[in-house]
């Protein structure tokens, strides 16, 4: 992709965001990012995200979204309910109803404020626990959705939505920001930084790439 033109990364300083942001740093001239704060669990999260920002050189804006947390307690949001992954046909007791709807609805429009025509979010549909609103095509009508409602022409970018955890982990190294993303992220429930707790859903997924991806590694250069 040539670089140039302005974007919009949704952020929260976890693997696959901060990957994410990286993609765009490399792809366009502008870049900015955005955080949503809903009451999450962990405010950790939202410390992180501010310091990769920090540290990047990129504008950071944080949005209160503290409404979703009020109309979709889950287990992000609530200390009482325990994370645990989907049984059956139910959701894992992470999902938030609407989440990414409302927060690449409002990343869409901060980005019309500052001309930004793409926004990138870290959603995946290969390695997901079964949320509707990571799936592309979601994504899609999203995008002519937000274009018909702003009458505009906006991009809607998924660079991870075909990659499974070991694959993000090898576009991380690609770009240079593997140990960037490895020390410097959160993703865990839980709220411990880096390789986290090693027992949350999250947790698991995230290792389980890491050494699917530093096997293949070994291997191709041995």
């Amino acid at each position: 992709m040539k670089k140039n033109n302005r974007a919009v990364v949704v952020f929260s300083g976890g693997q696959d965001s901060t990957t994410c942001l990286f993609w765009a740093l490399k792809n366009y001239d502008h870049v900015e990012v955005v955080t949503f704060d809903y009451n999450q669990r962990h405010k950790e999260e939202i410390e992180v995200a501010k310091e990769i920002a920090n540290d990047l050189n990129v504008k950071h804006h944080v949005l209160d979204m503290s409404l979703l947390n009020q109309l979709a307690p889950n287990a992000l949001t609530r200390d009482d309910i325990e994370v645990k992954d989907g049984d059956g046909d139910d959701l894992p007791s992470t999902f938030v109803p609407g989440r990414n709807l409302l927060f690449l609805s409002f990343a869409t429009i901060l980005a019309k404020q500052i001309n930004a025509k793409h926004i990138i979010t870290g959603v995946c549909e290969t390695d997901f626990s079964g949320y509707p609103d990571c799936r592309d095509m979601f994504i899609k009508s999203l995008n002519v959705t937000l274009n018909l409602s702003m009458d505009d022409q906006f991009v809607l970018h998924t660079p991870l939505m075909w990659l499974d955890k070991a694959e993000t982990w090898e576009l991380a190294d690609q770009l240079n920001a593997f140990d960037y993303v490895r020390e410097k992220t959160l993703t865990c429930y839980h709220g411990v930084r880096g390789t986290g707790c090693g027992e949350c859903p999250a947790c698991k997924l995230r290792q389980k790439g890491l050494d699917a991806y530093l096997e293949k590694k070994q291997r191709v250069s041995s």
